[in-house]
């Protein structure tokens, strides 16, 4: 497999364009702090490997944050992206994990989409969640959002010592909508092939031409994909001083301050003199 990869293709004799992302060392770095239950880790897979898909089918220029609210054990679940494909996410949880659905775990919620781009206006879209999946959920985005056909496919794979996510994607081009349609469900049903052990074996070259060996194809040059928390002590620091004195000699009192990154669980550490240094910029 191309490890921590995004791949953009297009139909030459279609109206349809596609995307493969395909996940390893990267997701491995994500999770490595973490002791999620293994559904936790599996939905917070899929939403790394579909953020990827959004990030690269909007051809963005800035940040994006895929968020899931809900009413079940998980409360939250979020992954923030870039379009230079950097993610980081997080999940938290307030029940225990009694089943391992999508509705088991989420209840009843929202899919949030919050587009921040460089230059421009902030945008974000809100959709219910629909169905009993990530999958069933991002598709009826895609069809509110863009109003354009897409077909969406998430797989994970999540061993003690190793953990996989990959995501493929079919989407209309808007042009002739009647001829794109028919070719967009011509498509489907060769992608509605694709196996599980194939998506994580198979380089994208051969993935390709497993799958649509009768078309012509056009692959682009992958885009790597990494994990980059973007934590540092002088962001800590920043936000300490934003407390304010009276928080800050709190804390000097007691000796000292301690800050967790909860996208990588990362604790940075502050003593009194530390304290007293920040105290001297405010």
């Amino acid at each position: 497999m191309n490890s921590d990869n995004l791949f953009r293709f297009l139909f030459q004799n279609r109206n349809v364009r596609g995307e493969l992302v395909q996940l390893a060392d990267s997701l491995d770095q994500m999770l490595l702090h973490h002791d999620y239950p293994q559904p936790v880790k599996q939905l917070l897979a899929e939403l790394v490997a579909a953020t990827s898909l959004l990030t690269a089918t909007l051809k963005l220029d800035g940040d994006i944050a895929v968020q899931i609210q809900g009413d079940g054990p998980i409360r939250f679940a979020a992954v923030n992206g870039t379009d230079q494909q950097q993610f980081r996410g997080v999940v938290r949880m307030q029940a225990e994990i009694s089943g391992e659905s999508f509705r088991d775990l989420i209840g009843e919620g929202y899919l949030l989409v919050t587009i921040t781009p460089k230059q421009g206006e902030r945008y974000q879209g809100i959709i219910p969640l629909s169905g009993d999946s990530l999958t069933s959920t991002l598709e009826a985005y895609f069809a509110q959002s863009e109003q354009l056909p897409t077909r969406l496919y998430l797989y994970t794979d999540l061993q003690a010592a190793h953990c996989r996510a990959a995501g493929f994607m079919l989407q209309v081009l808007p042009v002739d909508q009647q001829k794109a349609k028919a070719d967009f469900e011509d498509l489907v049903m060769l992608s509605d092939t694709l196996t599980k052990d194939e998506i994580f074996s198979l380089p994208a070259e051969q993935l390709l031409y497993r799958l649509f060996h009768q078309e012509e194809v056009e692959l682009f040059a992958p885009q790597p994909v990494s994990f980059v928390c973007g934590c540092s002590k002088e962001k800590c620091a920043s936000a300490i001083i934003s407390l304010g004195r009276d928080i800050i000699n709190e804390h000097i009192a007691e000796g000292k301050l301690e800050i967790s990154c909860e996208y990588c669980n990362k604790t940075y550490h502050f003593n009194a003199d530390d304290l007293s240094a920040l105290l001297q910029q405010i």
